[in-house]
């Protein structure tokens, strides 16, 4: 670990965004899933709710999994309330007559972005659930994109506003979870054997280094 590489760990893990998520509704294509997860961790966001049959780790092997937890719900219903009784507000992506353009959203406040499978989109249900739709304005004969790529339009536009405002700014709110995420994503393999050992993590010094 040297210490460029630990100040750039403790950037990241500081400019989070952990209240803008993703919600995805029985996404099964590995492709997709994976694309979703990258988009997620070059916007800050941490985490992903997932309501899906899928039951590999699309983060397996890739980039993204040290920085992003996928949480999977029981049912649409589950991972609504569970958003709801966080503070955030579903926005569903949707083309339909009273979608409102992606780009006048408010994207500051506390944002769930849900995201239905590649053939049909979101159901009924999950639908029922949003508290507004929302939609890309295409200009082709083609009338909706890939479900990854559409993703990754949404956050990057919540990435610009909460910029301009200065939401990505560092900030650490509580300490203690900060460390233990700081610590797992600075040695993965020695948190893992210490989890399983049933151990702390040792502090670390300002350079990154493990005090023992």
């Amino acid at each position: 670990m040297t210490p460029e590489r630990y100040a750039k760990i403790r950037h990241v893990l500081a400019t989070r965004q952990p209240d803008l998520t993703i919600l995805h509704e029985d996404l099964h294509k590995t492709l997709n899933l994976a694309a979703i997860a990258r988009t997620c961790e070059t916007v800050g966001v941490e985490t992903i709710h997932a309501v899906s049959n899928y039951r590999g780790n699309p983060l397996a092997g890739r980039g993204a999994n040290r920085w992003v937890t996928r949480i999977r719900h029981a049912s649409i219903e589950v991972a609504a309330a569970t958003l709801r009784g966080q503070g955030f507000r579903i926005l569903a992506t949707h083309l339909a007559h009273e979608a409102e353009d992606y780009r006048e959203v408010d994207y500051t406040q506390p944002t769930a972005i849900m995201v239905g499978n590649e053939e049909d989109g979101l159901t009924e249900q999950a639908l029922a659930l949003a508290d507004e739709n929302i939609v890309i304005p295409l200009a082709g004969v083609v009338h909706a994109l890939n479900v990854s790529v559409a993703a990754a339009v949404i956050l990057f536009e919540a990435k610009r506003q909460r910029e301009a405002v200065g939401m990505y700014a560092p900030s650490i709110t509580d300490q203690d979870a900060f460390q233990k995420r700081l610590f797992e994503a600075s040695y993965p393999r020695v948190a893992a054997c210490l989890r399983k050992r049933g151990e702390p993590y040792p502090p670390l010094d300002e350079e990154g280094n493990m005090i023992t």
